[in-house]
């Protein structure tokens, strides 16, 4: 067993939000160590060669769309710490069953063109939310990824659309992306595009809240494209440590935690997997879902009962089966358009993407299953030699299915067939590939809980003072110091480090000058939230 070690911060979990989180702490000054349990810190967000030699493969995490606009990402200067982003010729291409593909590109000229194929005037109809886009890209994304509620992007976005158009936005916030995209465009070229981003989301096109992560996800891809870290995924993993170590902080892999200590309602450290404590002198956070924080960390026995109650309702988002190729040249797409995509959407057209999203919410897989693929050479040369292709896709799956070697085989060789009706002679080209199911996913990231890539269902019912449970959609947990950090909390996920960060502000709150005021407020909002009405017991 380890001496006991005493310092101002343990962040529990080396994922990209932790180690966000412990990056702005570090750079205040604070003493802090990050505990992971896995051997390599980044969580979801690594890169290894598992097909074959020379060919680089992101295990889970490979675009980051949402890293490329976050203010937090932008304000951590990752670029002198070895982040460089490469990007593909163009952002995004949807192939429809007919072969016929709509693609993104950030030249709007571009993008507008092939709209317009589909339909006169949807490349102006596009040109126009783009318009949109930019006059509320500052306030919108303030107000996403800030603690909740977030007042001053608040009054920016009024001032800029004006109330009557600010209630209109609003109504985009909560549509299905099928009413969205039907009522602004007239063709499929269009509406496919922001329909299948909003499957990104784990929603489908009929689900409520699914038109703004389909709008906003379309905006800023022709704003600031898709970019991937050159190298792999896990350079930016890379650049968050060498930053950290750089003020200070440490990482200790290879050291789950086990516990969180707490003495009297406050958090004052963990206990490692070996039976170690290690003190934190100002707080604790956790990178890790919510689900796993209160019930294995905590434990049910020290939360209020309601809410254990509403952890008992948390909703996970759909499973995930990926498959990652190594190939001898790059695809043989019939459609030329989709060559320089490095994001490519197949396999189904709106109907399509509705009918998948049904049968997964009975428990079936689609017959024609919708597929996310990233072409990653043609995004990064550094991913594979000269004239091949490192390439995944990956589909979601209901939760529960059962799995085996040769059901994923079969699963595999089924998605292997419907690329091939769109690119003939793309079986041909594969060198290897590995196939990495819900559990394989999980067994990679524990946060990726049967393959969930975002830590809980992204509906509307798991947003905002709904996340994780009803709340108040900060990272402050109902025991003082200790902050949920990981993307079951307040924004969700995707990599912006927004969960992270928020933690961190809170934690650096609490230790301010107002610290006592500060948790006095916390504390008062939870009993109001989860005292019994009749027993008036609360946290123990």
């Amino acid at each position: 067993m380890r001496g006991i070690e005493t310092v101002d911060a343990v962040v529990i979990g080396a994922g990209p939000n932790g180690l966000v989180a412990a990056n702005l702490l570090a750079q205040e000054g604070w003493d802090v160590l990050v505990l992971e349990a896995e051997k390599e810190p980044g969580g979801a967000v690594h890169t290894t060669e598992p097909v074959a030699p020379g060919f680089r493969a992101d295990r889970a995490s490979a675009f980051f769309p949402l890293g490329a606009v976050s203010p937090v990402i932008a304000g951590l200067g990752l670029e002198d710490h070895g982040l460089c982003w490469r990007r593909a010729p163009d952002v995004l291409a949807h192939v429809l069953p007919d072969d016929r593909a709509a693609v993104l590109s950030q030249d709007i000229d571009r993008t507008a063109a092939s709209l317009d194929t589909f339909a006169a005037g949807d490349g102006e109809a596009w040109r126009t939310e783009f318009d949109l886009w930019r006059r509320v890209r500052e306030p919108l994304i303030d107000a996403m990824l800030r603690p909740f509620p977030p007042v001053r992007a608040a009054f920016a976005f009024l001032r800029e659309l004006g109330s009557g158009d600010a209630l209109r936005f609003s109504r985009l916030a909560v549509l299905p992306a099928r009413r969205l995209v039907e009522e602004r465009f007239a063709g499929e070229g269009a509406r496919i595009l922001m329909a299948g981003n909003a499957m990104h989301s784990g929603l489908g096109p009929d689900q409520a809240g699914s038109a703004l992560f389909g709008w906003l996800l379309s905006m800023v891809g022709q704003d600031a494209g898709f970019p991937v870290p050159e190298g792999g995924a896990g350079n930016l993993t890379a650049a968050l440590v060498a930053r950290l170590y750089a003020h200070g902080g440490r990482v200790d892999c290879g050291r789950p935690v086990a516990k969180v200590l707490q003495a009297r309602g406050v958090a004052v450290g963990v206990r490692d997997g070996e039976g170690t404590p290690i003190r934190a002198r100002r707080a604790v956070l956790a990178d890790v879902t919510a689900p796993h924080l209160y019930r294995d960390l905590i434990g049910t026995e020290r939360l209020p009962a309601r809410l254990v109650a509403d952890l008992d309702a948390f909703e996970w988002d759909p499973a995930t089966f990926k498959v990652d190729w190594a190939l001898s040249s790059p695809i043989p797409w019939r459609n030329e358009a989709v060559a320089g995509a490095g994001t490519v959407h197949l396999g189904a057209d709106l109907n399509g993407l509705s009918m998948s999203s049904a049968r997964a919410a009975t428990g079936r897989e689609a017959k024609k299953p919708f597929l996310l693929m990233g072409q990653m050479t043609t995004t990064d040369p550094t991913r594979s030699p000269d004239g091949t292709e490192s390439l995944w896709g990956y589909t979601r799956l209901p939760r529960g299915l059962d799995w085996s070697p040769d059901l994923a085989r079969r699963r595999a060789d089924r998605i292997e067939r419907a690329i091939e009706r769109h690119a003939p002679g793309f079986g041909d080209r594969i060198i290897g590939r590995v196939l990495s199911g819900p559990f394989e996913l999980e067994g990679l990231d524990r946060n990726l809980n049967e393959g969930a890539i975002n830590c809980g269902t992204a509906a509307v019912h798991q947003q905002l003072v709904f996340r994780p449970a009803a709340g108040a959609a900060r990272a402050d947990t109902v025991l003082d110091r200790l902050f949920l950090a990981g993307a079951s909390a307040h924004p969700g996920g995707a990599v912006h480090g927004a969960p992270g960060a928020n933690a961190a502000r809170a934690a650096l709150a609490r230790n301010g000058l107002g610290g006592a005021w500060y948790r006095a407020a916390v504390d008062r909002l939870h009993r109001r939230l989860y005292n019994d009405p009749e027993t008036g017991s609360g946290a123990t």
